[in-house]
């Protein structure tokens, strides 16, 4: 990682101080992956700082605006003080900065898994009786952060290459205006995503699971795919769905929203719900929107 030498200086601004192009501050809960999100992002070429108090983000991000430091791309990691992350985003971005926060969760019962693998202790282990009970205590203290995140990643069942896969997905690049749109397919009886902004149920529809010869396929083939979308009833959820969200986006993104995760649930996630998404993703590129497609549940 690297390390960050802090020059002497009077806590006033440099009037040849210039903007940082991109700045992402990483958050969230406590071992779902904020430094390995880091290690990423550092091998992408960002200059990152990990395990920073947040009463430091404004100070690195001046020294990284001095135009000696060669610095365009910063990844700040939020250590274990979770007070004023969002007022440090809004002073970065009033001060004209280019801010993303990315909010890194995962489900209770995998972080309670991971701290028993790596049989580390939790930083709230001293205010709550037990490692559930710390994880629920901590989840209430970011409960607002995660509200207005950029970006809500849930690494619940992500490895370490698919998490890089994600994060390469999202920040190989400087910051692109775009509205980045995530469709991803689920099944209910799985849970529901962690980092949906948009859920939609589609148990409505005929499921291929009670059709013998399509129970062992996906969504992804095609006699599956033409069983759920050559249907009356699909094509005029599809039409009022697609308006739906041709009208909100525009609004997402004039919030200045970067990402946007849509997530479609049938039952068990394989059919109804992956041939949805696959068919949303293909409207949506037709606009040029940009689109990623997950399918959560497929293979299970």
């Amino acid at each position: 990682m690297n390390t960050w030498k802090c020059p002497r200086s009077g806590g006033r601004r440099s009037l040849w101080s210039r903007s940082v192009a991109d700045i992402v501050l990483i958050t969230g809960m406590s071992g779902a992956g904020r430094s390995a999100a880091a290690d990423v992002l550092e091998d992408l070429g960002w200059y990152v700082v990990d395990n920073l108090p947040t009463s430091l983000v404004e100070k690195i991000v001046e020294l990284a605006s001095l135009p000696s430091s060669g610095i365009d791309r910063l990844a700040l990691v939020a250590g274990r003080t979770h007070g004023a992350v969002l007022d440090s985003v809004a002073a970065l971005r009033s001060g004209g900065h280019h801010v993303r926060l990315l909010f890194l969760d995962a489900s209770t019962s995998e972080l309670v898994r991971r701290y028993d693998t790596s049989r580390r202790r939790h930083p709230l282990a001293a205010d709550a009786d037990g490692l559930v009970e710390s994880i629920g205590l901590e989840r209430g203290l970011l409960e607002g952060t995660r509200e207005v995140a950029d970006l809500v990643m849930d690494t619940t069942e992500l490895n370490i290459h698919q998490l890089k896969q994600r994060l390469v997905e999202k920040f190989d690049s400087a910051g692109s205006a775009q509205l980045q749109v995530a469709v991803e397919s689920f099944g209910f009886k799985h849970g529901l995503p962690l980092d949906a902004d948009i859920v939609m149920d589609v148990r409505f529809l005929p499921n291929p699971h009670w059709e013998d010869e399509l129970r062992p396929l996906t969504g992804h083939d095609p006699v599956v795919r033409d069983f759920v979308l050559n249907r009356a009833d699909t094509a005029a959820f599809l039409e009022r769905f697609d308006e739906l969200l041709q009208a909100v986006l525009p609004s997402y993104q004039a919030e200045g929203r970067s990402y946007l995760t849509v997530a479609i649930g049938c039952t068990g996630g394989r059919h109804r719900s992956v041939a949805i998404v696959e068919e949303l993703a293909t409207r949506l590129r037709s606009r040029g929107t940009a689109v990623r497609t997950t399918h959560r549940d497929i293979s299970r």
